[in-house]
């Protein structure tokens, strides 16, 4: 079987796989306590999960659009005002449904991915 390598890449489906993760890490990552953007980027990039600004300001901004999120501005000594990211409790809410789906998920993919 011929792969169009144009299409499909081991790096493009790896990036593919990270983005599909994405919105429950951060969901995440903000379940401990509210969290300044690049607090949520160290994060992410310990875990291997490398993202940049210019991915998660987006997703942060649907996540709060979506009402997953809220936010407060607080003063910085060192430059502009920040904005710190929390769950609202429809964020909780979700949150433990995405928790669920993925321990179901990763616990299928296991069993079907044993025998390789």
């Amino acid at each position: 079987m011929a792969i169009n390598s144009e299409n499909l890449s081991v790096e493009n489906t790896q990036a593919q796989m990270r983005k599909g993760v994405l919105e429950y890490c951060i969901l995440s990552i903000l379940s401990n306590g509210e969290a300044y953007p690049s607090e949520i980027i160290e994060v992410l990039k310990k875990a291997k999960l490398i993202v940049v600004e210019g991915t998660l300001y987006p997703l942060l901004t649907r996540l709060k659009n979506s009402g997953l999120l809220t936010y407060r501005w607080e003063e910085s000594q060192s430059g502009p005002p920040r904005k710190y990211y929390k769950l609202t409790p429809v964020g909780e809410k979700f949150l433990k449904g995405l928790a669920e789906t993925w321990d179901e998920l990763s616990n299928a993919v296991n069993k079907a991915t044993r025998n390789r």
